[in-house]
């Protein structure tokens, strides 16, 4: 699933695409608002993103997909 985060006075958003559910993340993303913490999470790669929770702009969840197999155009 594609997630963008928008962080507050900065132009650029973070982008990244997790393995993780839209409700796994919209949780996190709750906790981290409501008590002030640290949004952390966890990539595709295994690589994690942590944004401080007061500076969070906005964080669209993107639909899961299921992944192509194959050679043929889309």
């Amino acid at each position: 699933m594609e997630i963008k985060i928008g962080i507050q006075n900065i132009g650029r958003e973070i982008v990244l695409e997790s393995d993780q559910t839209a409700d796994d993340v919209a949780a996190l993303v709750s906790e981290a608002l409501t008590k002030g913490t640290a949004l952390s999470l966890k990539d595709e790669k295994g690589r994690v993103v942590i944004v401080p929770g007061n500076a969070l702009g906005y964080v669209e969840l993107g639909g899961e997909k299921a992944r192509s197999v194959g050679f043929a155009a889309l």
